[in-house]
């Protein structure tokens, strides 16, 4: 029997938004030393600063991948400042629970993508010196 329910296996075996991004406006990758887990997500954002389009890069277990897969999701049609206030729990509950002892995945997910966003506002304020 899995530890994972079968919306995390579906997301796990089947991800969302998987793969690079040229020209993306914002690319956030963070790390697990612990666990090994790294997720890196691309964003593309539109002139209402919402993202259009998403794609993700984990290298981890499979809780990494299915949330990597899940906050993509989220994310896509959000605006970053939406994109912002997603957190660890809402990935994880989006999944239907994760165990315990692999919700620092799900941290991991909101954490890349928050620091995708603030890569794309970096590169905006950079533009609009």
């Amino acid at each position: 029997m899995s530890v994972y329910n079968e919306k995390v296996l579906e997301h796990f075996q089947n991800p969302r938004n998987v793969g690079t991004m040229e020209n993306a406006d914002g690319v956030g990758e963070v790390g697990n030393i612990n666990c090994g887990d790294i997720m890196r997500i691309y964003i593309k954002v539109d002139g209402d600063e919402r993202i259009t389009d998403i794609k993700f890069q984990t290298f981890g277990c499979g809780a990494a991948v299915a949330t990597s897969s899940m906050v993509t999701e989220l994310a896509i049609g959000k605006t970053v400042d939406e994109a912002l206030i997603m957190n660890n729990k809402d990935v994880a509950e989006s999944l239907g629970g994760l165990p315990p002892i692999k919700m620092h995945c799900s941290n991991l997910a909101a954490d890349a993508l928050h620091a995708a966003v603030k890569n794309y506002r970096e590169k905006r304020a950079l533009h609009q010196r």
